[in-house]
């Protein structure tokens, strides 16, 4: 039983489907189809169910999940290790993000920190805050931005750093709220909506702003894809809260709400004060502008990868 072939089986268990999972370990399906196949005869039971459009695990591949963490968490603490000797010459770092991220140019901050560290490989993963939250808990991810609901990150999670984002109304062109430029929410009331896919941070927020004033709204269509309500709302089926910078890129009028002013906060969230992964704490360094070594609880200037950016200002971490 090789690591890799636990690495494969992981990569199909996160992604529901083997044609996903070769996406995400930028291989051929086949050769990931043939690495579990293996892994399966190796052990002497199938591990998943492949009748339906999904891969379902089956009773050994739920028995042999857990022991596939440990077995990757083991390998990937060995690597560290190394990683930690040679300088990162080498290593591996996971971060997870929000699909509606835009405090952060996620991107161009990657690119400047594969520039200094080219022998880091990166994997980057995006999904609901509630997925982000579990895969970092259980070490499948190093570091991910998240939208905490309310109320303080769960426990065993640190935040490095956060920032506050201005969620603004986006109507069509022509829109009657378009050539005000700003409304209350109590003026809304007859607005059809289009939303976000329920679970994510950026409906979480919306949601919770409706439910504070009192606006039921009428939900006309949900999405999954950010791109893809934003075409909705140029369409006329809806307007929709949207973070600030999302709107000014599709060119789409930003109606300023007032009364309350409505946001949400992002955090760059890991596992402990600092993550045992030498690639994740270079990478936390570079996203945070911390001095290295320096502790989340010392940060007490904001993030530089995030200001000056439209759509957020950057505040100290804890």
């Amino acid at each position: 039983m090789e690591i890799r072939q636990l690495r494969h089986f992981l990569a199909v268990v996160t992604e529901g489907s083997f044609t996903a999972a070769a996406r995400r370990e930028l291989i051929v399906q086949s050769a990931l189809s043939t690495s579990v196949r293996n892994l399966e005869r190796e052990l002497g039971a199938d591990l998943f169910d492949r009748t339906g459009r999904r891969a379902v695990l089956t009773e050994a591949g739920r028995a042999l999940l857990p022991r596939a963490r440990a077995l990757l968490a083991g390998a990937d603490e060995a690597r560290q290790a190394v990683a930690a000797v040679t300088g990162l010459a080498t290593g591996r770092v996971s971060i997870g993000t929000i699909q509606t991220l835009t405090c952060v140019d996620l991107p161009a901050e990657l690119a400047t920190f594969h520039r200094r560290f080219p022998g880091v490989q990166v994997s980057v993963r995006d999904a609901p805050v509630g997925e982000l939250t579990e895969a970092l808990r259980a070490g499948e991810l190093d570091l991910a931005y998240l939208v905490p609901d309310a109320g303080p990150l769960p426990e065993g999670l640190t935040p490095y750093a956060s920032w506050q984002e201005e969620l603004v109304l986006i109507t069509a062109p022509g829109h009657r709220l378009a050539e005000a430029g700003r409304t209350l929410i109590k003026d809304l009331a007859e607005e059809p909506f289009v939303d976000f896919r329920a679970g994510t941070g950026l409906e979480t927020a919306v949601r919770r702003l409706a439910a504070h004033c009192g606006l039921e709204r009428r939900i006309t269509c949900d999405v999954t894809q950010i791109g893809l309500l934003v075409d909705l709302v140029r369409a006329g089926i809806g307007v929709a809260f949207v973070p600030r910078r999302i709107g000014e890129r599709a060119g789409l009028p930003c109606v300023r709400i007032r009364q309350p002013e409505p946001g949400r906060t992002v955090v760059l969230a890991g596992r402990g004060p600092r993550p045992r992964n030498p690639a994740a704490a270079a990478l936390t360094d570079h996203l945070t502008g911390r001095l290295p070594g320096q502790p989340a609880d010392r940060l007490t200037d904001a993030a530089p990868a995030a200001a000056g950016r439209p759509g957020g200002r950057p505040l100290p971490a804890g």
